[in-house]
């Protein structure tokens, strides 16, 4: 009888299957292991449903949002391992996620946007604020970018989105201006759109983030500036320019229209803050 630990490989390797990110599996496995730090590793048989319960009530020091999480990977996990056969029943099977407020993504005025462009100090900085900004793209849809990926001519490039689904992109004339000034200055062979200096190689997710975080901080930004709140911006900025619901979708990657629904949402909160500021 396989334990929690064992089956991890077997899960992992269908969900790759499935086209799942290997960055969700990596949070996923970390999931698992918090379950076996609490439980042991168990055999799989000998989970129940109760115990699970009881797993979950101790995590009342966490955000529902965490504890959400924690639920679907759970749910996932004991639904996979029922339908492969492991177990005969499944303990998580009466386990609901928690009901989520709509978590309004929140972004960045166009003034901050300049902000950012202003404390910028080389070609390289320049380039990526420019490209997340005016492609709304994924942070780790942009660090698996090659130089060879971009269409120089018709300004885009073909991004491997969430489940591995491909959708194209494109910048505008500012962006392509910097992004050609920071590759043509490059003297690596490294493939890759962004490297990094030292040592040249592919910049990583952390690494992007820092330097967007370190340019932010340099502009006097005093909100908390990061990747995915460019994307944001870049949402919002469409949707305040009279760009449809399902035109932002496509621009986004978004399988489901609920998701981009939430910029209108901010969009009407903003209008409402700039009610409250001017009448």
């Amino acid at each position: 009888m396989m334990k929690l630990n064992e089956a991890w490989n077997m899960y992992a390797t269908d969900k790759r299957l499935f086209g799942y990110q290997p960055g969700t599996i990596k949070a996923y496995k970390l999931q698992l292991d918090l379950l076996i730090r609490h439980s042991g590793d168990m055999k799989m048989a000998d989970v129940t449903h109760q115990g699970l319960k009881q797993y979950l009530a101790s995590l009342t020091h966490l955000k529902p949002g965490t504890v959400g999480y924690r639920i679907k990977f759970i749910r996932s996990y004991f639904r996979w391992a029922h339908e492969e056969g492991l177990i005969s029943n499944n303990p998580a099977a009466k386990i609901k996620e928690p009901k989520m407020g709509l978590r309004i993504p929140k972004a960045l005025p166009e003034k901050d946007i300049e902000m950012l462009r202003e404390a910028c100090e080389t070609p390289k900085e320049h380039a990526i604020i420019e490209f997340i900004y005016t492609t709304g793209c994924r942070i780790g849809e942009v660090v698996k970018l090659n130089t060879g990926d971009i269409n120089w001519q018709n300004r885009s490039c073909i991004v491997m989105g969430k489940g591995s689904k491909e959708r194209e992109v494109y910048f505008n004339v500012k962006c392509s201006i910097w992004l050609e000034a920071y590759v043509m200055n490059r003297r690596d062979k490294e493939p890759a759109l962004f490297a990094t200096q030292r040592a040249p190689h592919r910049m990583s997710i952390s690494r992007m983030r820092d330097i967007v975080k370190s340019i932010a901080k340099r502009a006097g930004i005093q909100t908390n500036v990061y990747p995915h709140k460019l994307r944001h911006s870049y949402a919002t900025h469409l949707l305040d320019n009279g760009m449809p619901l399902e035109g932002i979708q496509s621009m986004l990657g978004h399988s489901k229209l609920e998701t981009t629904r939430l910029y209108a949402q901010l969009s009407g909160q903003r209008r409402r803050e700039m009610y409250q500021r001017y009448f």
